[in-house]
């Protein structure tokens, strides 16, 4: 089990003008260690982003004015957001950081996703999968961001005593 940064459109050169490469990296080793092998991961997540500094009261999450909707975490206008459920989420995830980014609340963007796909998948790798995707949705998704794969293994439901 592990994770892949990749970054696109100059994403990883806005984290190194604000130091924070190493605290996003830091971030996503946590969440590789809190994450793997569990089933409910969407407290355990919050949690650890609240952990490593997404998720400051001071600092709003929301993604529209007034609407519910709202990010995993910011930190220094990165705002984070992700689902381990689906890699399909890809595709929700960059719509709501673009958002963000088009209003100017955000000046850049760090999905975290599932490398996980169907073994039916007649597509390559995920990383290729990925890269093709952004090409694909460039102009459309413009904003810079950094993408990170997880492999969390298969969750492990507790069984009841």
């Amino acid at each position: 089990m592990n994770f892949e940064i990749i970054h696109f459109r100059n994403a990883e050169n806005i984290l190194e003008s604000k130091n924070m490469i190493h605290d996003v990296t830091i971030t996503c080793e946590y969440l590789l260690d809190c994450l793997a092998g569990t089933a409910y991961r969407r407290e355990i997540l919050r949690d650890a982003l609240d952990a490593m500094g997404w998720r400051e009261e001071h600092v709003s999450l929301n993604i529209l004015p007034g609407r519910r909707y709202m990010y995993k975490g910011v930190k220094g206008k990165i705002a984070m957001d992700g689902n381990f459920s689906s890699y399909e989420y890809l595709h929700t995830g960059l719509l709501r950081l673009q958002l963000g980014y088009d209003k100017g609340t955000v000046e850049s963007g760090i999905l975290l996703l599932t490398s996980a796909r169907s073994e039916k998948s007649p597509y390559g790798s995920t990383l290729d999968m990925l890269e093709d995707e952004m090409r694909m949705l460039f102009p459309t998704i413009s904003l810079p961001v950094s993408i990170c794969l997880f492999d969390l293994g298969e969750p492990t439901i507790p069984e009841d005593n």
